[in-house]
Formats: structure tokens, sequence, C-alpha cells
């Protein structure tokens, strides 16, 4: 999940949706932030072993796999479709109860599509990575306000599955600064660590908000938004392909020279690999 945030393209929310815990997930959140103290303990337990893996993989991200991603973008790239397209056939089948009793609702399938697309389309990849300093000495006010509300709308899109929210913080113009103040901060400079702070503050906030919003509409809508986050996913096939073109050093979209067959064979052979791993541990 980490993973997949850190970089343009796929969402950590998409990861988690593949592989089968979203609804854990969505209710752990919702449990640790406002439940009774019996689901808290639960909740926290269940949250604790995602959060230390996404620690982890957040940290080895940003530190070593960021280079990776510029260098071998499209290799990566051929591995997430490989990804998004094996899994959408095995989410339809564990809904298949759900979606073909509600039919009509596919329009909001649509709908996921033309979010995604839409906020891919809006990225400034005309402006090749270009950034600013959040430095503690260039922070104003408007600033500080700017980059707490990025960090809400980004966790937001991280908790989704389609959308990242490093392609959000793109479309903010954020992406570059707050990875770089996050290898800083990691490297015990400072300077940049009240950046970080308001960053966090953002995200927590976000979090509370998305997870009541989402698990409110899987309770209550569950055939409609099953049918939205299916069209999330599919339209971050697009998103993956114009992936490239938002990272810091512009590279041009994925086209069927630069896709990477390999890569997307082992994404399309991982997943109900992962799946049917799943079903194994579910009954042992």
């Amino acid at each position: 999940m980490a993973i997949a945030d850190s970089v343009p393209g796929v969402s950590g929310g998409t990861i988690a949706f593949i592989l089968g815990f979203y609804d854990d997930f969505v209710n752990a959140l919702h449990n640790l932030t406002s439940g009774k103290n019996e689901g808290r303990k639960s909740a926290l337990k269940f949250i604790s072993n995602i959060g230390i893996g996404w620690m982890i993989g957040f940290i080895i991200s940003v530190l070593f796999i960021t280079s990776i991603f510029e260098k071998n973008i499209y290799d990566i790239s051929s591995l997430f479709l490989g990804f998004i397209i094996a899994s959408i056939p095995l989410i339809i089948k564990s809904e298949i109860n759900t979606l073909g009793n509600n039919k009509r609702n596919i329009i909001f399938l649509i709908i996921g599509i033309i979010i995604v697309v839409t906020i891919t389309y809006m990225n400034p990849i005309t402006s090749g990575g270009q950034s600013f300093s959040i430095k503690y000495d260039k922070l104003s006010f408007i600033l500080m306000i700017y980059i707490f509300i990025s960090g809400m709308i980004a966790i937001s899109a991280m908790v989704l599955p389609g959308i990242s929210g490093s392609t959000i913080l793109l479309i903010f113009g954020m992406y570059v600064p707050i990875l770089n103040a996050v290898k800083q901060v990691l490297k015990l400079n400072l300077e940049y660590l009240p950046a970080i702070i308001i960053f966090s503050s953002g995200i927590l906030i976000g979090i509370i908000i998305a997870i009541r919003i989402v698990r409110h509409l899987l309770r209550k809508f569950r055939s409609q938004t099953i049918y939205c986050i299916i069209g999330l996913m599919t339209g971050s096939i697009y998103a993956v392909i114009m992936g490239p073109t938002s990272l810091e050093v512009y590279n041009p979209p994925m086209t069927i020279t630069t896709f990477n067959i390999i890569f997307f064979t082992i994404g399309c052979i991982l997943i109900p690999a992962l799946e049917k791993l799943k079903e194994v541990l579910k009954n042992s």
C-alpha cells in the first residue's frame, strides 16, 4: 500500500481492495477514531499490523524505490497495470450478487472512470516537476493552510481505490516538496519538520472525515459504491499510463513500445496468487 501511495498512479486503497481487506480496513479506521473501547482494541491491532508494514514500505520507497521508479517507470507501470486488470474480475466475482441485482447503478462505474481520468488530465505534466521549498523559514500562513489542505485531500484519495494520493499532490504541486521534506527529516534535517507536522495534521483530519463517508456509503449504498470503486480502478489504468509524465524528470506516457509484457504478466499472476493465498490462510 505504501509503495503504491508514494508514487503517481494507483492508490493504496486499490491494493487493499485487491487483497480483499478494504472493508476491514475502513471499519478498523472508523472504530479507531470513533468506536467503543472493545472495537478500538481490535481495530488498533489490525491497523498496527498494516501501519508497521506501511511505514516500512514508505521509508523504503522514499529513500530507495522512488529513484528506481524514475529509472524503471515503464516496467513498474506495466506491473501496476497487471495488478489492476487482474483484480477487477476478482472484485466483480466477490461482489457479483450486489452488482448483478443492481445493474442500473452501472452509471456510477462511468462516474468513477470520469473522476480518475479528469483528475489525471489535470496533472501539471508540462511543469516538469517544478518544485519550491517548504523549509520552516519559507512557511507563510497561506502556505501552511495550503499544505494542511493538501494533506487532507491526498489522504482521502489514498483511502479510496483508484487515484493515488501522490497524483493529488502532483496536481497541488506538492509532490516534490513533500517527498523532499520527508527525505530531509529522515536524514535528521529538522528545518522541514514543521511542514511535515502540518501535512500530517491534514492527513489525520482527512482520514477521520474520509473514512466516515466511505463507511457510510459502503453500508447504505454498497452497490453504487462498488460500481464507483470499479470505475475508479478502471480509470486508474489511464492514470498509470500517464504516470511517467508526472515524475520530477518528465517522461512520455507509456506506449506499446515502452509497455513491458513480462512485468505485466507478473502483475496478472501475482493477484490471483495472493487471492489464493488469502483463501488458504482463511481456511487454515
